[in-house]
């Protein structure tokens, strides 16, 4: 069948959630190098399990798993957003480039609450 989901892969919201993670990645790279365990070090943990959560959520059993994994996505994506204004309150990033990242990362959570609407209608309706 055309468009059905086959893996963690196949959704959206997961490659758009890796597309940040490799953002993240780039922008604090530049960051100041006294930041490496600090700043740097979170900002990337935090990116990376949004994506991470989505697709381990992804391979469990059940939708009720699902869903919890998704909402520690949301979680993690809060994460990201509050170590992104930290690192623009010091600097580390520009202001317009902090402002194009936060609505990313809004629409990005809009997606999460999404994926976890449908996942309780699709609970609902077993």
């Amino acid at each position: 069948m055309s468009g059905e989901i086959q893996s963690h892969r196949d959704l959206k919201v997961w490659q758009i959630a890796l597309d940040l993670t490799e953002t993240f990645y780039r922008l604090s790279a530049d960051w100041p190098k006294h930041e490496q365990f600090g700043l740097v070090s979170q900002i990337r943990r935090a990116a990376v399990s949004v994506a991470a959560n989505i697709a381990e959520g992804a391979g469990r059993r059940s939708t009720g798993e699902f869903i919890q994994f998704v909402g520690i996505s949301r979680g993690s994506l809060a994460e990201v957003e509050t170590l992104l204004i930290v690192a623009r309150r010091l600097d580390y990033v520009e202001e317009t480039v902090c402002r194009t990242l936060l609505q990313e990362l809004y629409e990005l959570g809009r997606m999460l609450t999404g994926l976890i609407q449908s996942l309780e209608q699709r609970k609902a309706q077993r």
